[in-house]
């Protein structure tokens, strides 16, 4: 059987008050017994030494003076009387041996208890006193100057104390039944409270528990239940903070598998490709190879061989140097050396180099290009524009032109290259970046284009915190533009 924390509480609650209760009216009441005890020992004491002067005096005065052994049974009645009278209590005068000799008590009180123990005491000079019912009866020696004269007894009434001790005890039994159940209904309604913040607590746990961390402190006390309150609290912050990072890493993690398992497929795509590329220009000199070895003799073969295997070597050398460069920008990317370099004079410088080349191809090149500083490898930055430069070349019509310009943009520097060549089809715009992807193979042979150009721009371009982008390819030509961060100093 399950029982409530507040129950048991409540339970535990209201034994202490009933012990408390019980033993508080336990230490009063006979605290009051013995305060009234103490209070009729010194009354009879003093009543008594009262009643011993009184019978001194009057056997001193008595004529003739009598024996202390007649002195008693004479005249005890009548001192008995008077000091009955004076003390306000019930009398009895004893002699020497024992015997009644004088009493205030009319049908003799004392008969029906057995006295003689207790008058023997007295007789002994020694005072005593035994309760009957609810009277007191208390005996003491009568001292003359020569000795014993009697015994006198009192009797007490204890009946206003036994009516006050019982008033006490009532008064105390109703206080303790209103304690208990105003204290019951008290310590109930409290603990109900502190069962009420303790479910609160349990059930932000459980939230903890499903996954539903803490917004706020789900209780606000001043205590060690409010310190509880807020170390969960804390907690419920930590363990959310704990998820969100290992959910992170996972997502991380992730995304490091996939682009693992891209790197992968583009590795094995890069070697079909890089092996397929090599094997074009190769088998070509190897067929002039085995021609001359046929034809010796034939100077027109001849010339057609230097020509076809000197183009195709020139290839394959351009494609060994694009691959190697792009495998060191991989690897060895902390090798660059990056300095501050003006820009519009660094495409200046490169433009008027590939003029002779634009000529050759019936091309003009034209500049537009502002002052503008930025910090990067300048070798990386004259592998970027002469590859662009040179694509514009390679793949424009006869009599076109060729536009580089430059300007700043706020924080950014772009560079813009473009042409008016012949295009690229749209469905190659999201791939013109990947290793050896040409749009038209034919066109990449005539040209000696290997696909590695703006692969190779691409990533040189991110070396430096740059960007390059597609901005446009149609009928009328293509342009390309590469952002730059402007350097402040």
């Amino acid at each position: 059987m399950r029982i409530s924390l507040k129950l048991r509480m409540s339970i535990v609650l209201v034994v202490l008050l009933a012990l408390t209760v019980s033993v508080l009216s336990m230490m009063v009441l006979s605290g009051i017994k013995r305060d009234q005890q103490e209070r009729t020992e010194k009354l009879l004491a003093k009543q008594s030494e009262v009643a011993a002067q009184y019978v001194r005096q009057s056997f001193a005065t008595s004529e003739p003076q009598l024996a202390r052994v007649t002195f008693m049974p004479l005249r005890g009645q009548r001192l008995a009387l008077y000091i009955s009278m004076i003390s306000g209590m019930q009398t009895t005068l004893y002699d020497t041996q024992g015997k009644e000799a004088g009493s205030s008590i009319p049908v003799g009180g004392e008969k029906g208890a057995n006295l003689s123990d207790t008058l023997q005491y007295a007789l002994n000079g020694k005072i005593a006193y035994q309760t009957a019912g609810d009277s007191l009866i208390y005996f003491a020696p009568l001292q003359g100057e020569d000795g014993l004269l009697g015994v006198v007894s009192f009797h007490y009434s204890l009946k206003n104390d036994h009516q006050f001790a019982q008033t006490i005890r009532e008064l105390f039994q109703t206080a303790g039944i209103i304690a208990l159940v105003a204290g019951a209904a008290m310590g109930y309604g409290y603990f109900y409270r502190l069962a009420a913040v303790i479910s609160r607590l349990r059930s932000a746990a459980g939230s903890i528990r499903e996954g539903r961390y803490l917004q706020q402190n789900p209780v606000r006390r001043r205590d060690e239940l409010g310190d509880l309150s807020r170390d969960i609290f804390f907690m419920s912050g930590a363990i959310e903070r704990h998820i969100e990072e290992m959910q992170e890493e996972q997502r991380k993690l992730t995304l490091a598998i996939l682009k693992l398992q891209q790197l992968e497929q583009q590795q094995k795509q890069f070697i079909g490709n890089i092996s397929h590329e090599f094997k074009t220009p190769l088998t070509s000199i190897r067929a002039y190879v085995d021609l001359l070895d046929m034809y010796r003799d034939d100077p027109k073969l001849i010339d057609e061989a230097i020509q076809s295997m000197g183009k195709e070597t020139g290839r394959l050398y351009d494609m060994v140097e694009k691959v190697l460069h792009l495998a060191a920008l991989e690897k060895y990317e902390f090798e660059q050396q990056a300095e501050v370099v003006q820009l519009d004079a660094l495409l200046l410088d490169l433009c008027t180099r590939m003029q002779g080349k634009a000529a050759k191809f019936d091309l003009t090149l034209h500049t537009q290009l502002e002052p503008a500083v930025i910090w990067a490898d300048q070798e990386s930055l004259m592998q970027i524009f002469i590859n662009l430069i040179d694509n514009a070349i390679k793949y424009n019509r006869p009599g076109g032109q060729i536009k580089v310009a430059l300007f700043v943009d706020g924080n950014r520097v772009d560079v813009t290259v473009q042409d008016t060549g012949i295009g690229i089809p749209a469905e190659a715009h999201g791939k013109i970046f990947e290793p050896f992807y040409t749009v038209n193979r034919d066109r990449s042979r005539i040209s000696g284009g290997t696909g590695l150009g703006l692969s190779l721009v691409k990533q040189l371009a991110e070396a430096q915190k740059g960007e390059l982008a597609l901005v446009k390819s149609g009928e009328d030509g293509t342009t390309f533009r590469v952002y730059f961060p402007l350097y402040n100093g």
